[in-house]
């Protein structure tokens, strides 16, 4: 119920924001008022739902689904006035039929995207692989040495405390400890796969270019900032290692 209750939001929520682009829809006598409590939170009710659920009937739009902007407005008012032209249950199999379609529509826009990002990471890894002074490892890992360091190595149980920047292979940037101002440490064998690899090729000091297939990152999974099936380039610089504890004796003879 909750995914038509947000659908039947539609044609509450875009009257706030669309009211004032659509000249035939509603007349305006006057100047909206803010001056009482009141006045303050009637605004903010319609206001808030409308913001809430713009991006709604943009994603509706965005999908290919035409949304009659004039007819919003008609059934929020005729609601607001019990003056209903479809009843409540035919409403609900509308607005079922609608989210039906929408989430056809993600589906298939998802697959297309995936898709397509597989086939440019496979063309960025191509390319990348025949650029001077990048190694390709067994696992298809793709590093260039910046810098080179002569500290010690990790291994996988290390803790590591890095800088680093994220980037897709297009440049767009999804997440930097260097932006944030602020290092990252974090158990090396607890991050994807690529970076585990990776860092414990690095030694303290050192700056490395990692180019990370999906398979070492995170697969076919979309996390928001990351497409599913992406390739992955990062800058790292290692510059400290937390050596993992060896197991006491007790603790050994307790396994």
């Amino acid at each position: 119920m909750k995914s038509i209750y947000k659908y039947s939001l539609v044609a509450l929520a875009v009257v706030g924001l669309t009211a004032c682009n659509q000249e035939q829809a509603v007349a305006v006598d006057a100047p909206v008022e803010l001056k009482t409590e009141a006045q303050k939170e009637a605004y903010s009710v319609g206001a808030s739902i409308g913001t809430y659920m713009a991006g709604h009937i943009k994603e509706q739009e965005e999908l290919g689904l035409n949304v009659d902007r004039s007819l919003i407005v008609t059934g929020f008012s005729e609601g607001l006035n019990s003056e209903l032209k479809l009843t409540q249950e035919e409403m609900q199999t509308i607005l079922q039929t609608l989210d039906e379609k929408l989430n056809e529509k993600r589906q298939a826009q998802a697959l297309a995207l995936a898709e397509k990002s597989l086939a440019e990471s496979k063309a960025f890894l191509e390319t990348n692989k025949a650029k001077e002074g990048v190694v390709t490892t067994d696992s298809g890992l793709q590093y260039e040495v910046i810098t080179e360091g002569t500290g010690e190595k990790p291994v996988a149980e290390d803790t590591v405390k890095v800088h680093y920047v994220g980037t897709l292979t297009d440049g767009t940037e999804f997440d930097s400890s260097v932006a944030r101002g602020e290092p990252a440490t974090f158990p090396l064998n607890r991050v994807i796969a690529g970076w585990t690899e990776g860092v414990q090729l690095m030694s303290v000091g050192s700056k490395y270019k990692f180019v990370i297939p999906a398979d070492l990152a995170y697969g076919d999974r979309d996390t928001g900032t990351i497409p599913a099936n992406s390739t992955l380039v990062f800058e790292v610089e290692l510059l400290d290692i937390q050596k993992a504890e060896a197991p006491t004796a007790d603790a050994a003879h307790a396994h």
